[in-house]
């Protein structure tokens, strides 16, 4: 098999030749690659350079989950458009229920929660259409997760009740074992912890049965955020530092960092704030390696808390300014609570110093 560079100095042949074939089958394979490996910025540059050449669909969704991800997403949304009408032109109806999914995934990322379920559910009428029994249960578990961000979690569960009978019927282990996953999160969120981790045990058995690290991982992290809410912190360490360890061998940097904010937040709550600022740090500079400005903003909103228990109170303000500014730049939901909250820190740090905030 070609090597990385290898490949890369055919796609550049092929991008002076003007191949529209060989830029994408080369360009789409690696941004494939890449994406696993969470090189966003890597995809996005890429696919820019492919898409000067040619327009295909496929690139057109690689260059639509990079700049997703990288927090822009109404060069998403365009994209995914683009492909949209691409592929309604065509004919293909497959293609066309997975880029509705895929705008339904920004919006729901984007807190347009109602915008979301209307694409979900033209994909899930698309799908039922054409008998694909597994693009219906990936959209009935879109479906879900858009109820539960909505805090109607029986109605979630419902939703993720009937993709899960497609998946093992479809002999999906994989899908399985992330309804499983979602199924027990419902039920920790319901306060069920008991039946909650049997899904997540029961999915974590899956997923090393197939060899699907990355949602192994996933669910390790899971598992660790059950033990945390129960404020049995030991063991919620223990989980997350198993799926820390799994995140790295695999090169899932944006995992790395998920998980290491999850750390952070044990160490915070132990007390020991500068053991946490450390493990935030560490993953403020993968998020800012990465290009993921949304998880960059949740990363420095714990930064932020961190100098305001503290007491650097200027630190809190000068950190929750860049919160406040990245929600803005990727139009994140929590924008007005992350706003009221540099207000309040603000007004705090005025009160100290005698000054009009």
């Amino acid at each position: 098999m070609a090597t990385e560079a290898e490949r890369l100095e055919v796609f550049r042949l092929a991008e002076l030749a003007h191949d529209e074939e060989i830029v994408r089958v080369v360009g789409d394979d690696l941004a494939d690659a890449w994406m696993g490996a969470s090189r966003f910025r890597d995809v996005e540059a890429l696919t820019q350079r492919s898409l000067a050449v040619q327009r295909s669909a496929e690139t057109l969704v690689w260059a639509g989950y990079a700049r997703a991800i990288l927090g822009r997403p109404m060069e998403a949304l365009e994209l995914y458009g683009e492909r949209l009408a691409l592929v309604r032109a065509t004919g293909d109806k497959l293609r066309e229920a997975v880029t509705l999914n895929n705008l339904g995934l920004v919006h729901d990322n984007l807190g347009h929660r109602q915008e979301a379920l209307t694409f979900y559910d033209q994909a899930l009428s698309i799908h039922r259409q054409l008998g694909n029994r597994d693009g219906e249960a990936i959209t009935l578990n879109n479906i879900g997760a858009v109820h539960e961000s909505l805090g109607d979690r029986r109605q979630a569960l419902t939703f993720y009740d009937q993709a899960l009978p497609i998946q093992r019927e479809l002999g999906n282990r994989s899908g399985e074992a992330i309804t499983l996953s979602n199924i027990g999160l419902i039920h920790r969120q319901l306060g069920d912890h008991e039946r909650a981790l049997s899904c997540y045990e029961a999915a974590l058995g899956i997923q090393r049965s197939i060899g699907d690290r990355v949602n192994e991982a996933t669910t390790l992290n899971n598992i660790g955020g059950l033990h945390h809410s129960e404020e049995d912190l030991q063991e919620a360490l223990t989980y997350y530092e198993e799926a820390l360890l799994i995140r790295r061998a695999v090169g899932e940097r944006a995992g790395e960092a998920a998980t290491l904010n999850n750390i952070g937040r044990i160490y915070d709550g132990k007390g020991d704030r500068e053991r946490a600022l450390a493990l935030y740090e560490e993953a403020l500079a993968i998020l800012r390696d990465i290009g993921d400005r949304p998880s960059e903003s949740v990363t420095r909103f714990n930064i932020a808390l961190v100098h305001r228990a503290d007491g650097r109170l200027a630190d809190a303000v000068r950190e929750l300014e860049l919160v406040v500014e990245l929600d803005r730049e990727v139009q994140h939901p929590d924008l007005d609570t992350d706003t009221a909250t540099l207000e309040h820190v603000r007004a705090e740090l005025a009160a100290l110093e005698g000054t009009d905030p």
